[in-house]
């Protein structure tokens, strides 16, 4: 299924049904007084997360949804049918935005979380309601409203728990597809991987963490070089951050700052995740190769995942950081006080 984050859909809730104007007439009643019924509600647009959805790709192919209209009011006091609401289903993850004035809407990231997105118009009142001593026979009702709508825009971020960051050719991919069932494009070359990737790794009995992969971030990326800038978000989510150097890279601290600093430049809170250095490609590394430490006091990982080695150690790193409560305090904290 192809990868889609964004789109843009318009949302329509139905109209209210007319009130109605009726008299009375029945048999032995020649003067009956006023008995129009109500005119429906109409229909109601509301927005509900699936998990099994994992893509805005509908919405490529269907970008205007309407809710239906409410029916009228009939005479003796007959209440019109309220107009079906819609339900539009999208995934976890997805930030709805009001594409006129940019104002978030709603965040969704629970599973059948549902959320009024907008309302119908209301029904307007029969004649039965504006009778009064003195207009015994009101020969009109009250209009009925309009049901909203609007623009909305979509964002879809990634739900996971730790996110893999690194140059093209890091070996993010064949990282998640030794530690998951997850698949992705590998091959030695740039840009192989163009979409995110979500990857469930199992560990131990029972125990389980979900890891993306998203496409290489190149220098420049927060100002728009490359394919960063465009997947950075995905990362937004995420408890746990891990950074991938290729141990052939020539300048692994040199390397591993640059990253930083991109994310830095893209949502500064993003340092304040936690996260592990994690040198790939053990492999191949140089014979003279000196793993270096970071400034950051970061927990250093060498691995190899063509030959398992340092897997074991990158899996209980991990588990320890996505199982802690505390992991992500820091970076909620700041997004509050933003």
């Amino acid at each position: 299924m192809k990868f889609v984050d964004s789109a843009t859909i318009f949302v329509q809730a139905g109209d209210g049904g007319k009130g109605c104007v009726s008299f009375r007439r029945e048999k032995y009643v020649p003067k009956g007084g006023p008995d129009g019924g109500d005119g429906g509600r109409g229909g109601h647009v509301w927005l509900k997360t699936n998990s099994h959805l994992t893509t805005l790709l509908d919405f490529k192919y269907k970008r205007h949804y309407d809710a239906g209209r409410g029916t009228h009011g009939q005479g003796s006091r007959k209440t019109g049918k309220d107009g079906a609401d819609i339900v539009i289903e999208v995934p976890c993850g997805t930030v709805v935005r009001n594409a006129a004035t940019k104002e978030i809407i709603a965040d969704l990231t629970i599973d059948d979380e549902k959320v009024l997105i907008a309302n119908g118009g209301r029904g307007g009142r029969g004649n039965q309601h504006f009778a009064t001593p003195t207009r015994q026979a009101p020969r009109f009702s009250e209009p009925p409203g309009k049901g909203e709508s609007l623009e909305l825009e979509f964002e879809l971020k990634l739900m996971a728990d730790v996110g893999l960051v690194g140059f093209p050719n890091a070996g993010k991919s064949t990282l998640i597809s030794v530690m998951s069932a997850a698949r992705p494009k590998i091959a030695d070359y740039p840009f192989t991987t163009l979409v995110p990737n979500l990857g469930i790794v199992r560990y131990e009995d029972y125990k389980s963490f979900v890891v993306a992969d998203i496409p290489g971030i190149i220098e420049g990326a927060a100002e728009g070089r490359g394919l960063g800038l465009q997947f950075l978000r995905h990362i937004e989510r995420t408890k746990v951050l891990a950074v991938l150097v290729a141990a052939d890279s020539g300048d692994i601290a040199l390397e591993y700052r640059t990253l930083l600093g991109e994310m830095e430049k893209f949502d500064a809170a993003l340092l304040d995740k936690p996260r592990i250095a994690i040198v790939t490609k053990m492999d191949i590394a140089p014979e003279d190769l000196v793993i270096p430490s970071f400034e950051d006091g970061v927990t250093v990982l060498a691995i190899s995942s063509v030959t398992g080695t340092g897997l074991k150690e990158l899996k209980d790193e991990m588990w320890v950081r996505v199982s802690s409560h505390a992991s992500d305090k820091k970076y909620l904290d700041r997004r509050e006080e933003e």
